[in-house]
């Protein structure tokens, strides 16, 4: 019994309407609060039991635009500044519609999806200056290609044995800034190799990590009998965006005989800015390097992505042949290697096909165009901070993130409540984060829609709340 409309006419004019609606949305979201809080009766209208009839899709498309739209993160407004989070573009949201409407299996099988995520990794190699060998896979996210790049490394340090036999007690060890992403240690923990085989460097002054203090921990771990196998760098750390020392850890790295791994989550994208990408140098050199396409390039969520040199070892880690795998067939099971060679995932959406139409429609100059933009408009913010007595710079600005406080008492939770503050107030949505243990409000400015008076907004508020905070009563 076939799921298609009785009526493919009123099928064709709802979803008009409803692409209409996404695109309103998206024009005006200037309107809108950038978030607010969701009502008690929005939360209960959840508890409804398993449907078992028939509703009318224009009747659910109501209850989107009542209960879920008002009420989503916030990131495609401009006063969203919380976290690492892309904007997306309404060419994004169109790509997203032919991906479901196509709904390819990109895990396998001769088919042009998967030719779009080849060409797509062909692009990211040559971005980065790797060879043509080498191979790349799109995921969820840069948590993922972490992880992957983990269980490449692991297999590099201790051969193919190690899928059969596992670690067993391998004395591997690895190091990464102190400043590096919780996604790290939980990839080390996931692939088994446990948190504890993971050093946490100290960083210096500039938040990169203290290249001096890596190679200490390097020979201590090697006279103690470890073995040092993998280094990550940080391209973009997670709280203050800075970019270590890409090329010392690689001379480290290759000094030392190190897989070289890049965590550039959203930095690794300044390499389509002229004026950013000298930040990067050595990049070029890593191993593998992790990065989302739905931070800095605006692809909307999920879409991260992993580019490894060696593209032998990086499906030698993966590739588990099975008799309803044949890739020897020909017509449709041909197309050999397949995307399942070089990850977990069988079933897998088609999410080349929305980074693939963002890099052809706007083109690298205009999304590197971009990315400085942000860079140029968290320095202005830098300045607005600078010279407004009662707000402090509490990190250097090196990329897109701007981390401040308001002075006065008891100054943790005084802006901890003034960022509470101001998501409720639906005028801007900054983070928190600790830098040298105190609470800071983190502004990280990655959408392409952020403009000058955004910041001056942002800052205007954060006054006004601080001082009224401030005013209050001691609890």
């Amino acid at each position: 019994m076939s799921l298609d409309p009785d009526d493919w006419p009123a099928l064709r004019a709802q979803g008009h309407k409803m692409l209409d609606d996404m695109f309103d949305y998206v024009e005006h979201i200037r309107d809108r609060a950038v978030w607010q809080p969701i009502p008690d009766a929005v939360r209960g209208a959840f508890a409804a039991p398993v449907p078992h009839e028939p509703t009318a899709l224009a009747e659910v498309h109501d209850d989107f635009l009542r209960l879920i739209l008002p009420y989503a993160t916030g990131n495609v407004h401009p006063g969203f500044m919380g976290w690492v989070h892309g904007g997306g573009t309404a060419v994004g949201l169109l790509a997203e519609m032919l991906a479901g409407g196509l709904n390819a299996n990109c895990g396998g099988r001769d088919h042009v999806p998967i030719e779009v995520e080849r060409q797509l990794v062909r692009w990211a190699a040559a971005l980065f200056g790797f060879p043509g060998t080498a191979s790349g896979i799109v995921l969820t996210g840069t948590s993922a290609a972490n992880l992957y790049a983990v269980l490449i490394a692991r297999h590099w340090a201790l051969g193919p044995v190690v899928r059969d036999q596992g670690v067993g007690a391998a004395p591997l060890a690895a190091y990464s800034s102190a400043g590096a992403h919780g996604c790290i240690p939980q990839a080390m923990d996931v692939a088994g190799l446990g948190r504890d085989a993971l050093r946490l460097v100290a960083v210096d002054a500039s938040h990169r990590i203290d290249v001096a203090a890596l190679e200490a921990a390097i020979a201590a771990d090697r006279a103690a009998g470890k073995r040092p196998f993998l280094l990550f760098g940080t391209a973009g750390a997670v709280d203050t965006g800075a970019i270590d020392d890409l090329a010392a850890l690689a001379a480290v790295a290759a000094r030392e005989r190190l897989w070289f791994h890049v965590d550039g989550a959203f930095g690794a994208l300044a390499i389509l800015a002229p004026a950013l990408r000298h930040r990067l140098a050595g990049i070029e050199r890593a191993s593998s390097i992790a990065f989302d396409f739905h931070k800095w390039l605006q692809v909307p969520y999920d879409a991260g992505f992993l580019l490894v040199r060696d593209g032998a070892r990086h499906r030698a880690t993966f590739a588990a042949p099975a008799a309803y795998l044949r890739r020897d067939e020909g017509g449709l099971a041909g197309g050999a290697f397949w995307p399942c060679d070089y990850g977990l995932e069988l079933s897998r959406g088609f999410r080349a096909l929305k980074a693939w139409f963002t890099l052809r429609v706007f083109g690298t100059e205009r999304l590197g165009r971009t990315i400085a933009h942000t860079c140029a408009l968290a320095q202005h913010l830098k300045q607005l901070v600078e010279r407004t007595p009662a707000l402090e710079l509490m990190a250097p600005v090196e990329l897109n993130i701007v981390c401040f406080r308001y002075r006065g008492r008891d100054p943790d939770r005084l802006n901890a409540g003034i960022v509470v503050r101001l998501h409720e107030s639906g005028i801007a949505a900054p983070s928190t984060t600790l830098i040298g243990g105190a609470v800071v409000i983190r502004a990280a400015i990655v959408n392409h829609r952020t403009e000058a008076r955004d910041l001056a907004a942002l800052v205007a508020a954060t006054l006004a709340i601080g001082g009224e905070l401030a005013a209050a009563p001691p609890i």
